[in-house]
């Protein structure tokens, strides 16, 4: 948001700052070609930007400021130039170069502001607008960058997001619940007579158990569905995609009976890089 000069490096400011916080997405970019890969970065850049908003700020109100300046300025309307903010600037030039959508990116930003706030998801279906508007909305642009826009690509980039979105709410429970913020559906903790105020102590119970089970069955769903989409895609645009292998390998690991689902256990970076490198070479993402 800075109306200085960017840095010298535009791109490699939007490496760094994927590299550090959102690492596979990071991983993903190394097995694309080096175009589409700088164009990915500022994709990823951008949404690391939007999602980090809520760890910035104390109060609702900053933060919904910085994301309006995000909208304002795929708009066209800033005070100062964009080209001073080094993501910005990286943004916009991948959104000129493969002729993105500007539509879903502002969509992306708005729904975020749900993130300020502790208002309980009230429903799955608000659920799966959610995530349709975040991590679908990642994977259809990046199919774009990496290949001409299809209906079969967004079709797959809807059960990937929603795949990879419902698992990063298992992943994220340990943080929400301490920061009582919660993803999990109401309509599901009801279901199961799940009491919240027992997820906001931290207590493991058999109905909280049996939520995070249908969670993680609904997500397995996606990931089959999405596993049965890739092959109707061009090998091309499959890259786009390596993070549902990610994905797969962090349901697996969040479905461990006798995990405690509120003992945070991020993947290594290790297993990651050894994960989505197996993926890229794998006939799954390349024939």
């Amino acid at each position: 948001m800075s109306s200085t000069a960017p840095p010298p490096d535009s791109a490699t400011f939007c490496a760094d700052l994927v590299r550090s916080h959102d690492f596979p997405r990071y991983v993903a970019t190394l097995f694309v070609p080096a175009a589409e890969r700088r164009a990915l970065l500022a994709l990823y850049a951008f949404n690391a930007e939007i999602v980090r908003v809520r760890d910035q700020v104390s109060q609702p109100l900053p933060g919904e400021i910085r994301l309006q300046w995000w909208t304002d300025m795929l708009s066209g309307h800033v005070h100062g130039s964009a080209e001073g903010n080094p993501v910005a600037a990286e943004l916009l030039r991948a959104i000129r170069d493969y002729d993105l959508p500007v539509e879903p990116l502002s969509l992306l930003a708005d729904e975020h502001q749900f993130d300020l706030y502790n208002d309980p998801m009230p429903t799955m279906a608000a659920l799966e607008g959610y995530l349709a508007a975040t991590s679908s909305a990642l994977f259809a642009l990046a199919a774009r960058i990496m290949a001409p826009p299809s209906e079969a690509a967004e079709h797959l980039a809807r059960h990937a997001g929603l795949a990879q979105g419902i698992v990063q709410v298992v992943a994220n429970l340990p943080r929400d619940a301490a920061h009582r913020q919660l993803f999990l559906p109401q309509q599901v903790l009801a279901s199961h007579n799940c009491n919240m105020d027992d997820v906001f102590a931290g207590k493991e119970t058999p109905s909280l158990r049996a939520v995070l089970d249908q969670l993680a069955g609904e997500a397995r769903q996606h990931l089959t569905t999405a596993s049965s989409l890739l092959p109707q895609v061009p090998p091309s645009v499959r890259p786009a995609f390596l993070l549902l292998s990610q994905t797969r390998a962090d349901l697996k690991r969040l479905s461990k009976p006798g995990r405690n689902p509120f003992a945070p256990q991020p993947a290594s970076r290790l297993r990651t890089l050894w994960t989505l490198w197996r993926a890229s070479r794998s006939r799954e993402f390349t024939k």
